[in-house]
């Protein structure tokens, strides 16, 4: 059996709710719900659900890049919106960065996410060839 190995980006909430931004058991990868906040606990793309979902992404790629893995390697996506009217501009940031590499993904409209500011939130599992 594998040692978990994890990977923080640095965001405040790390600490304060006690997880890490992604944990890799085996071959498997594991991203926590991502916002659009970034390492000084700012919003990125304040009132705009595509840049907050383009953030999502890059910031995701990159916990999963420190855990030996990328975007290609995404099997399902799971993403979390405040307004499901505005779906097709997450979903266009999302067909961006996946590209030929599509996911099975899910997305479901929720009340409200942790702070009013926040428009999307999206977990990722990614798999890698047995090692």
């Amino acid at each position: 059996m594998h040692s978990p190995t994890r990977s923080f980006s640095g965001s405040p909430w790390e600490s304060i709710f006690g997880y890490c931004r992604a944990i890799r058991i085996g071959n498997q990868i594991e991203v926590s719900g991502t916002t659009a906040v970034d390492e000084e606990g700012q919003l990125v793309g304040e009132g705009d659900v595509y840049a907050q979902s383009r953030y999502i992404i890059q910031k995701a790629q990159k916990a999963l890049q420190a855990l030996g893995a990328d975007l290609p390697q995404v099997v399902r996506t799971r993403t979390y919106v405040t307004d499901i009217g505005r779906w097709q501009e997450v979903a266009r940031a999302h067909g961006e960065a996946f590209g030929q590499n599509p996911p099975a993904a899910t997305m479901v409209e929720v009340a409200k996410l942790i702070a009013p500011q926040l428009l999307v939130e999206m977990e990722f599992t990614a798999v890698l060839p047995h090692e």
